[in-house]
Protein backbone atom coordinates (compact mmCIF):
# COMPACT_ATOMS: atom_id res chain seq x y z
CA UNK A 1 0.00 0.00 0.00
CA UNK A 2 1.21 3.51 -0.76
CA UNK A 3 0.80 5.77 2.84
CA UNK A 4 0.92 9.21 3.60
CA UNK A 5 1.86 10.43 6.72
CA UNK A 6 0.99 13.82 7.23
CA UNK A 7 2.63 16.60 9.79
CA UNK A 8 2.99 20.46 9.84
CA UNK A 9 4.15 21.97 6.89
CA UNK A 10 7.75 22.90 7.08
CA UNK A 11 8.37 19.74 9.03
CA UNK A 12 8.73 16.92 6.96
CA UNK A 13 12.19 16.65 6.93
CA UNK A 14 11.93 16.09 10.17
CA UNK A 15 9.18 13.12 10.36
CA UNK A 16 11.22 11.40 7.34
CA UNK A 17 14.32 11.12 9.58
CA UNK A 18 11.78 9.58 12.61
CA UNK A 19 10.19 7.13 10.37
CA UNK A 20 13.27 6.39 9.04
CA UNK A 21 14.86 5.74 12.66
CA UNK A 22 11.99 3.59 13.35
CA UNK A 23 12.91 1.52 10.79
CA UNK A 24 9.54 2.67 7.84
CA UNK A 25 10.37 1.80 4.04
CA UNK A 26 11.74 4.62 2.06
CA UNK A 27 10.56 8.03 3.57
CA UNK A 28 9.97 10.69 1.15
CA UNK A 29 9.06 13.85 1.92
CA UNK A 30 6.24 15.85 0.17
CA UNK A 31 4.14 18.76 0.65
CA UNK A 32 2.11 18.23 3.97
CA UNK A 33 3.92 15.08 4.89
CA UNK A 34 5.74 11.89 3.47
CA UNK A 35 5.32 9.12 1.30
CA UNK A 36 6.04 5.57 2.66
CA UNK A 37 4.63 2.07 1.06
CA UNK A 38 4.15 -1.15 3.31
CA UNK A 39 1.72 -3.48 4.43
CA UNK A 40 -1.05 -3.72 7.19
CA UNK A 41 2.14 -4.11 9.60
CA UNK A 42 3.55 -0.56 8.92
CA UNK A 43 0.20 0.90 9.31
CA UNK A 44 0.37 -0.61 12.74
CA UNK A 45 3.68 0.49 13.39
CA UNK A 46 3.35 3.89 12.00
CA UNK A 47 0.50 5.13 14.34
CA UNK A 48 1.59 3.00 17.58
CA UNK A 49 5.45 4.51 17.39
CA UNK A 50 5.55 7.68 15.04
CA UNK A 51 5.19 10.69 17.64
CA UNK A 52 5.18 13.56 14.96
CA UNK A 53 2.80 12.31 12.14
CA UNK A 54 -0.63 14.00 11.97
CA UNK A 55 -2.48 11.13 10.92
CA UNK A 56 -1.88 7.81 8.69
CA UNK A 57 -3.63 7.44 5.47
CA UNK A 58 -3.86 4.77 2.76
CA UNK A 59 -3.38 6.26 -0.81
CA UNK A 60 -6.11 3.95 -2.27
CA UNK A 61 -6.20 5.32 -5.46
CA UNK A 62 -4.92 8.36 -7.96
CA UNK A 63 -6.08 9.25 -11.28
CA UNK A 64 -6.81 12.08 -14.03
CA UNK A 65 -10.21 13.77 -13.72
CA UNK A 66 -11.56 16.74 -15.84
CA UNK A 67 -15.37 15.78 -15.91
CA UNK A 68 -17.63 14.64 -13.87
CA UNK A 69 -18.24 12.00 -15.99
CA UNK A 70 -14.69 10.96 -16.09
CA UNK A 71 -14.80 10.95 -12.40
CA UNK A 72 -18.26 8.79 -12.02
CA UNK A 73 -16.37 6.19 -14.74
CA UNK A 74 -13.12 6.25 -12.77
CA UNK A 75 -14.83 5.69 -8.99
CA UNK A 76 -16.19 2.93 -10.51
CA UNK A 77 -12.97 1.01 -10.62
CA UNK A 78 -12.25 1.63 -7.33
CA UNK A 79 -11.22 -1.29 -5.20
CA UNK A 80 -13.97 -0.12 -2.54
CA UNK A 81 -14.37 -3.23 -0.65
CA UNK A 82 -10.34 -4.04 -0.01
CA UNK A 83 -10.42 -1.13 2.52
CA UNK A 84 -13.85 -0.01 3.65
CA UNK A 85 -16.88 -2.97 5.24
CA UNK A 86 -20.23 -2.36 4.55
CA UNK A 87 -21.27 -1.75 8.44
CA UNK A 88 -18.62 1.57 9.41
CA UNK A 89 -20.55 4.57 8.62
CA UNK A 90 -17.79 6.48 5.95
CA UNK A 91 -17.33 10.57 6.31
CA UNK A 92 -16.30 11.78 2.98
CA UNK A 93 -14.36 15.10 2.90
CA UNK A 94 -13.45 16.81 -1.06
CA UNK A 95 -11.43 19.93 -1.67
CA UNK A 96 -10.34 20.87 -5.23
CA UNK A 97 -7.57 23.18 -6.22
CA UNK A 98 -6.41 24.62 -9.57
CA UNK A 99 -8.47 21.73 -11.68
CA UNK A 100 -11.51 21.78 -14.53
CA UNK A 101 -13.34 20.18 -11.31
CA UNK A 102 -13.42 22.91 -9.10
CA UNK A 103 -17.01 22.11 -6.77
CA UNK A 104 -16.06 20.40 -3.69
CA UNK A 105 -19.67 19.47 -2.89
CA UNK A 106 -20.27 17.56 -6.43
CA UNK A 107 -17.49 15.97 -6.36
CA UNK A 108 -17.95 14.46 -2.67
CA UNK A 109 -21.67 13.49 -3.73
CA UNK A 110 -20.18 11.53 -6.42
CA UNK A 111 -17.77 9.80 -4.06
CA UNK A 112 -20.46 8.54 -1.86
CA UNK A 113 -22.21 7.44 -3.93
CA UNK A 114 -19.60 5.33 -5.64
CA UNK A 115 -18.77 4.00 -1.77
CA UNK A 116 -22.36 3.43 -1.15
CA UNK A 117 -22.68 1.14 -4.31
CA UNK A 118 -19.13 -0.19 -3.87
CA UNK A 119 -19.27 -1.08 -0.32
CA UNK A 120 -22.69 -0.86 1.02
CA UNK A 121 -21.72 1.12 3.53
CA UNK A 122 -23.49 4.01 5.06
CA UNK A 123 -22.45 7.59 4.95
CA UNK A 124 -21.64 10.03 7.86
CA UNK A 125 -22.73 13.64 8.01
CA UNK A 126 -20.14 13.86 11.20
CA UNK A 127 -16.93 12.79 11.93
CA UNK A 128 -17.76 11.20 14.85
CA UNK A 129 -17.22 7.15 14.87
CA UNK A 130 -16.74 7.34 11.26
CA UNK A 131 -13.94 6.33 9.22
CA UNK A 132 -12.63 9.42 7.23
CA UNK A 133 -12.44 9.19 3.44
CA UNK A 134 -10.78 12.29 1.77
CA UNK A 135 -11.10 13.40 -2.02
CA UNK A 136 -8.44 15.90 -3.14
CA UNK A 137 -8.46 17.12 -6.86
CA UNK A 138 -5.29 18.99 -7.26
CA UNK A 139 -4.04 19.90 -11.29
CA UNK A 140 -7.00 17.39 -12.28
CA UNK A 141 -4.88 14.62 -10.18
CA UNK A 142 -7.57 13.16 -8.14
CA UNK A 143 -6.33 10.76 -4.84
CA UNK A 144 -8.43 9.23 -2.56
CA UNK A 145 -6.87 8.90 1.01
CA UNK A 146 -8.33 6.77 3.94
CA UNK A 147 -7.60 7.59 7.54
CA UNK A 148 -6.86 4.73 9.31
CA UNK A 149 -5.89 6.93 12.53
CA UNK A 150 -9.19 8.19 13.73
CA UNK A 151 -8.16 10.57 16.16
CA UNK A 152 -5.53 12.73 15.18
CA UNK A 153 -2.30 11.71 16.48
CA UNK A 154 -1.53 14.11 18.75
CA UNK A 155 -4.22 12.44 21.13
CA UNK A 156 -2.12 10.11 22.97
CA UNK A 157 -4.90 9.51 25.83
CA UNK A 158 -3.08 11.04 28.55
CA UNK A 159 -3.10 14.48 28.83
CA UNK A 160 -6.57 15.76 30.54
CA UNK A 161 -5.41 19.01 31.64
CA UNK A 162 -4.16 21.62 29.10
CA UNK A 163 -3.62 24.74 29.67
CA UNK A 164 -3.55 28.50 27.75
CA UNK A 165 -2.25 27.97 24.14
CA UNK A 166 -0.99 24.32 24.43
CA UNK A 167 1.56 22.84 22.14
CA UNK A 168 0.37 19.78 20.82
CA UNK A 169 2.36 16.43 21.50
CA UNK A 170 3.48 16.23 17.91
CA UNK A 171 5.17 19.26 17.48
CA UNK A 172 6.73 19.09 20.61
CA UNK A 173 8.07 15.56 19.31
CA UNK A 174 9.16 16.78 15.90
CA UNK A 175 10.76 20.18 18.13
CA UNK A 176 12.58 17.68 20.38
CA UNK A 177 13.92 16.03 17.37
CA UNK A 178 14.58 19.08 15.08
CA UNK A 179 16.82 19.83 18.17
CA UNK A 180 18.79 17.32 18.62
CA UNK A 181 17.11 15.21 21.49
CA UNK A 182 17.52 11.48 21.21
CA UNK A 183 16.41 10.13 24.78
CA UNK A 184 19.59 9.89 26.24
CA UNK A 185 19.81 13.98 27.89
CA UNK A 186 17.93 15.60 30.18
CA UNK A 187 15.01 18.13 29.29
CA UNK A 188 13.86 21.47 30.57
CA UNK A 189 10.80 23.43 29.98
CA UNK A 190 10.65 26.77 32.39
CA UNK A 191 7.37 27.51 30.72
CA UNK A 192 6.05 24.22 30.80
CA UNK A 193 2.35 24.45 30.80
CA UNK A 194 0.40 21.28 30.61
CA UNK A 195 3.80 19.34 30.85
CA UNK A 196 3.73 18.50 27.16
CA UNK A 197 7.79 18.83 26.69
CA UNK A 198 9.04 16.98 29.48
CA UNK A 199 6.14 14.21 29.25
CA UNK A 200 6.84 13.78 25.98
CA UNK A 201 10.67 13.68 26.40
CA UNK A 202 10.45 11.02 29.19
CA UNK A 203 8.76 8.87 27.06
CA UNK A 204 11.19 9.26 24.28
CA UNK A 205 13.51 7.95 26.85
CA UNK A 206 11.39 5.24 28.34
CA UNK A 207 11.01 3.78 24.70
CA UNK A 208 7.13 3.90 25.50
CA UNK A 209 4.81 4.10 22.18
CA UNK A 210 3.03 7.26 21.68
CA UNK A 211 0.07 5.32 21.18
CA UNK A 212 0.11 2.70 23.56
CA UNK A 213 -3.20 3.78 25.26
CA UNK A 214 -5.75 4.67 22.43
CA UNK A 215 -7.64 3.20 19.60
CA UNK A 216 -7.30 3.76 15.97
CA UNK A 217 -9.40 3.86 12.99
CA UNK A 218 -7.95 0.68 11.23
CA UNK A 219 -9.66 -1.54 13.51
CA UNK A 220 -12.88 -0.91 11.86
CA UNK A 221 -11.10 -1.95 8.75
CA UNK A 222 -11.56 -5.30 6.70
CA UNK A 223 -8.16 -6.14 6.49
CA UNK A 224 -7.37 -5.41 10.33
CA UNK A 225 -6.01 -8.56 12.09
CA UNK A 226 -7.03 -8.04 15.96
CA UNK A 227 -4.40 -11.22 17.58
CA UNK A 228 -1.19 -9.36 14.84
CA UNK A 229 -2.11 -5.83 16.47
CA UNK A 230 -2.69 -6.72 20.13
CA UNK A 231 1.12 -8.12 20.27
CA UNK A 232 2.21 -5.04 18.60
CA UNK A 233 0.59 -2.89 20.57
CA UNK A 234 2.24 -4.72 23.40
CA UNK A 235 5.45 -4.14 22.43
CA UNK A 236 4.47 -0.69 22.33
CA UNK A 237 4.17 -0.78 25.79
CA UNK A 238 7.09 -2.12 27.10
CA UNK A 239 9.80 0.59 29.15
CA UNK A 240 13.21 0.57 28.63
CA UNK A 241 15.60 1.97 31.45
CA UNK A 242 16.79 4.95 31.38
CA UNK A 243 20.13 6.26 33.21
CA UNK A 244 19.51 6.83 36.62
CA UNK A 245 20.57 10.84 36.59
CA UNK A 246 18.48 11.01 33.89
CA UNK A 247 15.61 13.76 34.88
CA UNK A 248 13.15 15.69 32.93
CA UNK A 249 11.62 19.03 34.70
CA UNK A 250 8.90 21.51 34.08
CA UNK A 251 8.86 24.79 35.92
CA UNK A 252 5.51 27.11 35.59
CA UNK A 253 4.49 30.11 37.88
CA UNK A 254 1.13 28.74 37.46
CA UNK A 255 0.42 26.31 40.72
CA UNK A 256 -2.95 25.03 38.74
CA UNK A 257 -0.18 24.23 35.52
CA UNK A 258 1.96 22.45 37.68
CA UNK A 259 -0.92 19.93 39.21
CA UNK A 260 -2.37 19.44 35.98
CA UNK A 261 1.24 18.57 34.50
CA UNK A 262 1.91 16.12 37.33
CA UNK A 263 -1.36 14.67 36.66
CA UNK A 264 -0.88 14.18 33.31
CA UNK A 265 2.63 12.72 33.67
CA UNK A 266 0.81 9.99 36.07
CA UNK A 267 -1.48 9.01 33.70
CA UNK A 268 1.47 8.56 30.94
CA UNK A 269 3.21 6.85 33.60
CA UNK A 270 6.50 8.93 33.65
CA UNK A 271 6.08 10.37 37.19
CA UNK A 272 9.81 8.01 38.00
CA UNK A 273 11.34 10.13 35.79
CA UNK A 274 9.64 13.89 35.78
CA UNK A 275 9.93 16.82 38.30
CA UNK A 276 6.84 19.41 37.77
CA UNK A 277 7.53 22.82 40.17
CA UNK A 278 5.88 26.19 40.37
CA UNK A 279 8.44 28.58 40.24
CA UNK A 280 9.45 32.14 38.00
CA UNK A 281 11.76 32.02 35.01
CA UNK A 282 13.83 34.54 37.55
CA UNK A 283 14.50 31.66 39.92
CA UNK A 284 15.47 29.23 37.75
CA UNK A 285 17.95 26.90 38.43
CA UNK A 286 20.01 23.99 36.95
CA UNK A 287 18.95 19.91 37.77
CA UNK A 288 20.47 19.33 41.09
CA UNK A 289 22.22 16.13 38.89
CA UNK A 290 24.70 18.79 37.20
CA UNK A 291 24.24 16.67 33.65
CA UNK A 292 23.50 19.53 30.90
CA UNK A 293 21.21 18.83 28.26
CA UNK A 294 18.39 20.65 25.92
CA UNK A 295 16.15 23.75 27.45
CA UNK A 296 12.92 23.98 25.61
CA UNK A 297 10.56 27.20 25.71
CA UNK A 298 7.44 27.84 24.25
CA UNK A 299 7.22 31.05 25.40
CA UNK A 300 4.17 33.83 24.84
CA UNK A 301 4.33 34.65 21.04
CA UNK A 302 1.64 37.88 21.67
CA UNK A 303 -0.60 36.63 19.37
CA UNK A 304 -2.58 34.77 21.58
CA UNK A 305 -1.59 35.42 25.12
CA UNK A 306 -0.08 38.92 25.54
CA UNK A 307 1.35 41.35 23.45
CA UNK A 308 4.91 41.55 21.54
CA UNK A 309 5.97 44.33 23.28
CA UNK A 310 5.07 43.20 26.59
CA UNK A 311 6.88 40.66 26.15
CA UNK A 312 10.17 42.40 25.61
CA UNK A 313 10.96 42.00 29.26
CA UNK A 314 9.97 38.41 29.49
CA UNK A 315 12.70 37.21 26.37
CA UNK A 316 15.15 39.04 27.78
CA UNK A 317 14.97 37.64 31.78
CA UNK A 318 14.90 34.57 30.17
CA UNK A 319 17.97 34.82 28.20
CA UNK A 320 19.55 36.14 30.89
CA UNK A 321 19.05 33.64 33.37
CA UNK A 322 20.05 31.17 30.80
CA UNK A 323 22.96 33.06 30.14
CA UNK A 324 24.45 33.33 33.83
CA UNK A 325 23.40 29.76 35.09
CA UNK A 326 23.43 27.31 32.04
CA UNK A 327 26.43 26.70 30.89
CA UNK A 328 27.24 23.66 28.69
CA UNK A 329 23.03 23.63 27.67
CA UNK A 330 21.52 23.69 24.42
CA UNK A 331 18.42 26.05 23.75
CA UNK A 332 15.45 25.22 21.76
CA UNK A 333 12.82 28.15 21.29
CA UNK A 334 9.79 28.71 19.04
CA UNK A 335 8.27 32.20 18.94
CA UNK A 336 6.49 33.41 16.03
CA UNK A 337 8.49 36.99 16.13
CA UNK A 338 11.79 37.81 15.29
CA UNK A 339 12.50 40.64 17.83
CA UNK A 340 11.41 38.51 20.19
CA UNK A 341 14.36 36.36 19.97
CA UNK A 342 16.01 38.78 19.86
CA UNK A 343 15.38 39.94 23.09
CA UNK A 344 17.09 37.17 24.41
CA UNK A 345 20.03 37.79 23.76
CA UNK A 346 21.23 34.48 23.06
CA UNK A 347 23.54 33.16 20.41
CA UNK A 348 20.25 31.91 18.31
CA UNK A 349 21.28 30.04 14.79
CA UNK A 350 19.23 31.77 11.69
CA UNK A 351 15.42 29.74 12.47
CA UNK A 352 13.59 27.18 10.85
CA UNK A 353 11.55 27.90 8.04
CA UNK A 354 7.91 29.19 9.21
CA UNK A 355 5.49 26.69 10.78
CA UNK A 356 2.03 26.82 11.07
CA UNK A 357 0.30 26.46 14.91
CA UNK A 358 -2.93 27.28 16.00
CA UNK A 359 -3.00 30.47 13.38
CA UNK A 360 -0.02 31.14 13.53
CA UNK A 361 3.24 30.58 11.88
CA UNK A 362 5.96 29.87 14.67
CA UNK A 363 9.40 29.12 13.74
CA UNK A 364 12.23 27.37 15.90
CA UNK A 365 15.42 28.95 17.11
CA UNK A 366 18.11 26.55 18.40
CA UNK A 367 21.86 27.50 20.12
CA UNK A 368 24.99 25.26 20.55
CA UNK A 369 25.77 24.56 24.47
CA UNK A 370 26.44 27.97 25.90
CA UNK A 371 29.40 29.26 26.92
Amino acid sequence: MNLFLTCPPGLEPVLAQEAEALGLPGPKPEAGGIVIHGHWNTVYKANLWLRGATRVLIRMSAFRAMTLGQLEARLAKVDWERFIGPDVPVRVEASCKGSRLHHGGAVGTRVQEAVRQGTGAPIAEQAEGALRLFARIDDNLCTLSLDTSGALLHRRGHKQFTGKAPLRETLAALFLRACGYDGTEPVLDPLCGSGTVPIEAAEIALGLAPGRDRSFGFEQLPGHDPARWAAIREDGRRRETPDSALRFDGRDRDAGAITGARGNAERAGVTAITRFEQGAVSALAPPPEGIPGLIFINPPYGGRIGKVGALKPLYASIGQVLTERFQGWRVGMITTDAGLAKATGLPFAPPSAPIPHGGLRIKLWQTEPLG
